[in-house]
């Protein structure tokens, strides 16, 4: 059964920021959200996509450049930031082999919740009614957070247990 989104009710004078909009769920609220009148900030990693998306849907919608993969370029962005209303962290990796982010992180994990984690904190005296995060059913493949190894340093790495972990963080 296909899924259609609910109408979305009058969003002219509101502001998103979405991240990961270049693709998939991203870019299918991007351009429901950009049809209801509001103004939509894609964050993407990759902006060439993201232009392309903005262009065929028309709005006003403007893309940006954000590596939530890198604290860096995460922080960058944020200081690019006005205020606005709604934050929605969508953005995320899936079953990818073993990599480590800039700063060390194994990079679904660093990607998928410690990216929008720090994104978030530096945006929250900007945001003016809420953050939205996904996850998804996929936090039920693992039982509990490993603190003492989430960098895969001492266990063998196993990418669905690191997109699970990753999504057990954000809930």
């Amino acid at each position: 059964m296909a899924r259609t989104p609910d109408p979305i009710p009058d969003q002219h004078g509101r502001r998103f920021v979405i991240t990961g909009a270049n693709g998939g769920l991203g870019a299918v609220v991007t351009r429901a959200l950009a049809a209801a009148g509001a103004t939509v900030i894609m964050a993407c990693r990759d902006p060439e996509k993201g232009r392309a998306i903005a262009d065929a849907a028309g709005g006003d919608i403007t893309v940006a450049a954000v590596d939530l993969s890198d604290l860096k370029d995460v922080r960058r962005f944020a200081q690019s930031c006005g205020e606005f209303d709604v934050l929605i962290n969508n953005a995320a990796l899936m079953n990818v082999p073993f990599t480590r982010t800039a700063d060390g992180f194994e990079t679904q994990f660093g990607v998928n919740h410690l990216g929008h984690f720090a994104l978030t904190g530096l945006l929250l005296d900007r945001i003016r009614d809420r953050v939205v995060s996904l996850s998804s059913i996929s936090h039920g493949w693992t039982h509990a957070l490993p603190l003492d190894d989430l960098r895969f340093e001492r266990r063998r790495y196993s990418r669905s247990a690191a997109y699970a972990e990753s999504k057990l963080a954000t809930l």
